[in-house]
């Protein structure tokens, strides 16, 4: 799926913070256990960061105790893009957002049932929208 979101450089950079920037688009990782949306329990969905598409459920979410949010499911199959990363001496999945092409993390097949997956992903990468109530 190609993205549907398209911006220039200059405009995500307008658009999200530094630290935002780093993680979304040049694919950094935030720290363990600094994220602002790890211990999240609240209901809702959890959107792309950069473009705001619906990435995860809250009923999703679980504590997979890696230090960063991790759900065993997207919200849709077509809402990620998947590739390979290579990067640091490791061979993982890499996650992107299909609408911006955002990166937002990996996914591992270490995860609960029922699809045995761990979305692991950065809260710098995650906006949250808290159902109504």
């Amino acid at each position: 799926m190609k993205p549907t979101v398209r911006k220039t450089d200059k405009d995500w950079k307008e658009g999200l913070t530094p630290e935002q920037y780093h993680v979304l688009r040049e694919a950094g990782t935030e720290r363990p256990f600094t994220g602002s949306l790890l211990h999240n329990k609240e209901s809702g969905i959890y959107a792309c960061g950069a473009c705001k598409a619906e990435l995860f459920t809250s009923s999703s979410k679980y504590d997979s105790g890696s230090g960063w949010p991790s759900f065993y499911e997207p919200i849709r199959p077509d809402a990620l893009t998947y590739g390979d990363d290579d990067s640091g001496g490791m061979r993982r999945t890499e996650i992107r957002c299909s609408a911006c092409d955002s990166h937002l993390g990996h996914v591992f097949d270490d995860g609960p049932q029922p699809t045995g997956q761990r979305y692991c992903t950065n809260s710098l990468a995650l906006s949250f929208k808290k159902s109504p109530q």
